[in-house]
């Protein structure tokens, strides 16, 4: 009945209709609840993303007129949605739910993005344990299809919604580098090549990103870019961080730099065959 959408735009509706508000302190009080659904949420979790540590004398008032606030909006929903989802009884208490020191926010098994998120991520970590990449692959795929842009990105975060939404972006990170391994262990390393520019160009720093870029170079017959493409996130961590590449991607430069018939990734073994492993279990 409660659709729940925070990859990207926030959005949420209640039957079909749309409730979020756009003041900005009430649309945080939903956000946060709303990365939270169906579980509870504390009243000093809200206050702190609303005021931090500046909280007002009425601070406590003002949480209950933005609740409120939005028990209205899904008052107005519930009578007006055209979709006849969830209990027919159900009334917007019943929907954003008063509990002993907070608040819960009951989807009544509406969809909600991140749940479809980490369910079809949970299926490729499965696939990648079972070495089957190809449904790997797609399974990432679906789960990073679901994003429509940066987390929560129309909306002004404090600092637990801030903490959520950088998890969640690390999160998608991770699983892309994923993506990318079953990919590179599918042989289809033409197909990621111009996708691994764009994130090493990104993302300096990463060295997933780095060592994927590298690998699939050198099996595209571009040995002399993989080395290129070393040199420059070796002086990056250099100059931003003052450090040296980890091991792992030292081995892969120098395994590079031995030539050879080239660097294959080989499924059954699961590692480099002219080097070591690389790529991060995720």
């Amino acid at each position: 009945m409660l659709d729940i959408s925070v990859l990207g735009p926030f959005q949420v509706t209640c039957r079909g209709v749309p409730v979020a508000p756009t003041a900005a302190k009430p649309r945080k009080v939903l956000a946060l609840l709303a990365l939270s659904p169906d579980r509870f949420v504390s009243v000093d979790s809200l206050m702190e993303e609303l005021w931090e540590e500046r909280q007002p004398r009425s601070a406590a008032t003002t949480l209950q007129t933005y609740i409120l606030h939005l028990r209205g909006l899904i008052a107005a929903a519930l009578a007006a949605g055209p979709e006849r989802t969830g209990p027919a009884d159900v009334d917007a208490k019943g929907v954003l739910v008063t509990k002993p020191g907070g608040y819960l926010l009951h989807t009544y098994g509406g969809r909600v993005d991140v749940r479809d998120y980490e369910a079809r991520a949970a299926a490729g970590h499965r696939a990648m344990g079972a070495d089957d990449f190809g449904a790997a692959s797609d399974a990432f795929r679906a789960a990073l299809e679901l994003w429509r842009g940066r987390v929560l990105i129309d909306v002004q975060t404090g600092p637990r919604l801030t903490a959520e939404a950088l998890h969640l972006e690390e999160s998608r990170l991770t699983l892309l580098g994923r993506r990318i391994e079953a990919d590179l262990r599918l042989g289809r390393h033409h197909e990621v090549l111009a996708e691994l520019a764009g994130l090493c160009t990104e993302h300096p720093l990463d060295e997933t990103f780095h060592g994927q870029y590298m690998a699939a170079l050198c099996r595209a017959g571009r040995r002399g870019r993989a080395l290129e493409v070393y040199s420059r996130l070796r002086l990056s961590m250099k100059r931003e961080l003052g450090l040296e590449p980890s091991p792992a991607v030292a081995r892969l430069q120098h395994a590079i730099l031995r030539g050879g018939p080239g660097i294959d990734w080989e499924p059954a073994a699961g590692s480099w065959a002219a080097g070591p492993q690389l790529l991060r279990a995720g």
